[in-house]
């Protein structure tokens, strides 16, 4: 019982994540600069980084990108530029000894270059990302409204407040850059005074500026369009744009500028929507710690210092929301799959008492994962809970294998005492070569070091701890308990 209250007591305060994060031996870095900026310019950024990244001599090989890539799920304009690479193997390094320690000394090279947003990590953790939210970054913070100032206004407040919170790196607000539009608006009280359509004046405002695609030329199965446009001094100012000429149906020609208005505006670059509502996201990375208290901690700041206008909210997104879908569906289907257990054995054995006890494993093998979770500093991720559930499998196959036996010693008339006794003499090694056997399979996994180790161990070390805790009940609690429970009824039937 004090193993079970310990366990107790320690499960609140172990860290949460959705799937622990695997060291690829990759990198993924990924930079952002000024919307609009041309191909020649990024490609010349994009020198000058990759010069400063070549000069860590733990870099196997690296690519750039730069522009769209050609993937489906990875469509980028210029201004997303980023590189992606192997690493040497670890006995290789000089300059760092972890990955976090690497990617830090890159981040402190090139955060001289100005005009530049950067995070990183790794190939496979950014298309499950992406594949899962639409964002490279682990964790995304959404903040959804109509007016784009104001977004843009809180978007930069709670940058600066996740900032603030222990683990938060490689923050980057969406692209919410403003760049020049031009607008052309017709007035219809003008247009319909010289007998025009509104409709054909945009359309030879759109033909002038080459704009519009007119005919195309065939090359065997390729084709090229073809548009035709005005020579660049009638269209490189609003004035000139202003003095192209229209021809009325009465053979008069009138300026441009007489029947529509053209004027340069300032609008956002990318408008993101979510669901039709209009959102600006923060990304960000989380570093030394689990997302689960990074994310209560972060709410509760952003509660206490963040005032929203009516029709705001802030949502979280990525690693975070998938990790509370996937405890909720666990919360679901935990309990119901234990009193499937309990309605099965209770059918077994045809008694609710000798399936209580067999049940009674469960929390005991529960406290052994929650102790061997907590003394290995893992969090509580998927592979941890298959864990659990592989566990509760193994334990109360142990449990059925003892109490199955000491019931037919029962049944062949052997009293009470003796036939316990005897069953667990008899039992013993089963169910000891079921819990060995179990974890000596999973030794390789507890100390696996390649790739996608991470992601095995906290699978196997909850299963070791559980059937440690398991068998221990067993064989020792679960004979004095069932001695317990039958002593008093054999006492009344005698």
């Amino acid at each position: 019982m004090l193993i079970l209250a310990i366990s107790l007591f320690i499960f609140p305060k172990l860290g949460r994540e959705f799937i622990p994060v695997m060291d690829e031996g990759a990198f993924d870095m990924d930079f952002q600069l000024l919307p609009g900026v041309s191909l020649d310019k990024a490609m010349e950024i994009a020198k000058l980084v990759g010069s400063k990244i070549m000069e860590f001599p733990e870099l196997e090989t690296v690519v750039s990108k730069t522009g769209q890539t050609g993937i489906a799920i990875e469509a980028r304009g210029v201004d997303r530029t980023g590189f992606v690479g192997t690493l040497k193997p670890k006995s290789e390094w000089k300059t760092a000894k972890s990955r976090e320690e690497l990617f830090d000394k890159i981040r402190d090279s090139i955060s001289e270059i100005p005009g530049i947003v950067f995070s990183f990590s790794q190939p496979i953790q950014c298309r499950i990302s992406e594949l899962m939210e639409g964002t490279r970054a682990p964790l995304i913070v959404k903040i959804f409204g109509d007016d784009m100032e104001i977004l843009k206004e809180k978007a930069k407040e709670i940058e600066s407040i996740i900032s603030e919170v222990k683990g938060s790196e490689d923050i980057m607000i969406e692209s919410i850059f403003y760049q020049p539009y031009l607008t052309v608006s017709a007035d219809r009280e003008k247009i319909a005074r010289y007998g025009l359509n509104a409709k054909d004046v945009l359309e030879n405002f759109e033909l002038a500026m080459g704009e519009k695609v007119v005919t195309r030329i065939y090359e065997g199965s390729r084709f090229v369009n073809i548009a035709i446009r005005f020579p660049e001094h009638l269209r490189n100012s609003v004035d000139s744009m202003g003095e192209i000429m229209l021809k009325s149906p009465n053979g008069y020609l009138i300026p441009m500028k007489e029947v529509v208005k053209i004027s340069l505006v300032e609008g956002p670059s990318q408008i993101s929507r979510e669901n039709g509502k209009r959102r600006v996201g923060i990304e960000l990375s989380v570093s030394g710690r689990d997302i689960g208290s990074f994310v209560e901690e972060a709410k509760s700041l952003l509660e206490e210092r963040i005032n929203l206008p009516p029709g705001y909210y802030i949502e979280w997104g990525g690693e975070y929301e998938q990790q509370k879908r996937t405890m909720k569906r666990l919360m679901v289907i935990t309990p119901i799959v234990i009193l499937f257990i309990f309605i099965m054995l209770s059918l077994s054995f045809n008694s609710f008492k000798r399936a209580l006890l067999v049940a009674l494993i469960l929390p005991f093998s529960l406290a052994g994962g929650i102790l061997a979770i907590y003394i290995s500093h893992f969090y509580i991720s998927v592979p941890a809970s298959l864990g659990f559930i592989a566990t509760f499998g193994i334990a109360v196959l142990n449990g059925i294998v003892l109490v199955s036996y000491i019931q037919q010693l029962e049944k062949e008339g052997i009293p009470l005492r003796d036939a316990i006794l005897k069953g667990c003499e008899i039992r013993l090694r089963p169910v000891l070569m079921t819990a060995f056997t179990t974890a000596f399979g999973l030794i390789p996994m507890l100390l696996a070091t390649g790739p996608g180790s991470e992601i095995q161990k906290p699978l196997a070390v909850v299963v070791v701890g559980g059937l440690l805790t398991s068998t221990f009940l067993t064989l020792i609690v679960l004979p004095t308990l069932y001695d317990l429970f039958f002593k008093r009824e054999k006492q009344k039937n005698n």
